[in-house]
């Protein structure tokens, strides 16, 4: 376990040498949806995948809303205290690639290079805000089962729930062991993020862009948009894979993280 600067406490599986690449989980999951790619980049890599607070094995911390900048925040302390000097990739999925946004602003001289993972740069819209405020009060008063039930189906490819139903039940049991208190101040925390459109211009660092051909909750032609926007930025589309693509299909998710490093 890592103490950050803030407070908070963050478990972090942290192997290999070399260019150190961190992965960011995405709600509400852990550092474990990275396991198909851990091993592999370790090869070659420093692989840091932690916990955010108040999930997996990390603590809760904080109060009832945790902000993209305070985890932004967090990550930069962690990387302080694990000695890591150097920039670093910072691979975020979903949740994790609106974290890496606000590393990029907050903290863009700590980065070698982004790869943006079935996210989004637009902020929420006034309905879908106000829908995550209420899953959680939904979370606090009833548990997550209700939240994950919905999200199932969403963050999944027709693919996989087809043809590989047996992917679905690990990362399932991750988000029911979420801790409700954690669930819901990540979504008040996501509902009030700030919309970084008019920012990707500026991005200047190497960008790798993912995103799964099935993925319903962040389409692949508004991710394209948003990598159009980055100057240089490189986008893949994984075929097979919904929102959890480098889980889904990793095969192909980790043939286009390598090419990408490769050119770093």
């Amino acid at each position: 376990m890592t103490r950050t600067s803030q407070g908070s406490e963050l478990f972090c599986v942290d192997r290999g040498a070399g260019l150190p690449v961190l992965l960011v989980h995405g709600f509400p999951l852990d550092h474990t949806m990275w396991d198909r790619q851990v091993d592999v980049l370790a090869n070659r890599c420093r692989v840091l995948a932690p916990d955010l607070r108040g999930f997996g094995r990390s603590p809760r911390f904080g109060g009832d809303q945790t902000t993209m900048a305070e985890l932004a925040d967090d990550l930069a302390s962690l990387l302080d205290a694990r000695g890591v000097d150097g920039p670093v990739v910072f691979c975020g999925l979903s949740m994790g690639g609106y974290i890496a946004l606000q590393f990029w602003q907050n903290h863009k001289e700590r980065l070698r290079a982004l790869v943006l993972c079935d996210t989004r740069a637009a902020a929420d819209s006034a309905d879908v805000a106000a829908g995550r405020r209420a899953a959680a009060d939904r979370a606090l008063r009833e548990g997550v089962e209700s939240l994950v039930d919905g999200m199932t189906p969403r963050v999944f490819g027709a693919s996989t729930q087809r043809l590989r139903p047996e992917r679905i039940e690990p990362l399932r049991r991750v988000m029911l062991s979420s801790d409700p208190l954690a669930v819901a101040a990540a979504q008040r925390g996501m509902a009030d993020r700030p919309d970084m459109r008019s920012r990707l211009g500026e991005i200047h660092c190497p960008t790798l862009v993912v995103v799964g051909r099935e993925d319903v909750s962040s389409p692949p032609a508004e991710v394209r948009t948003m990598a159009d926007a980055i100057p240089g930025a490189q986008y893949v589309e994984v075929p097979e894979a919904g929102h959890l693509s480098p889980w889904e299909n990793p095969e192909s998710f980790n043939r286009a993280l390598a090419n990408f490093l490769a050119t770093l």
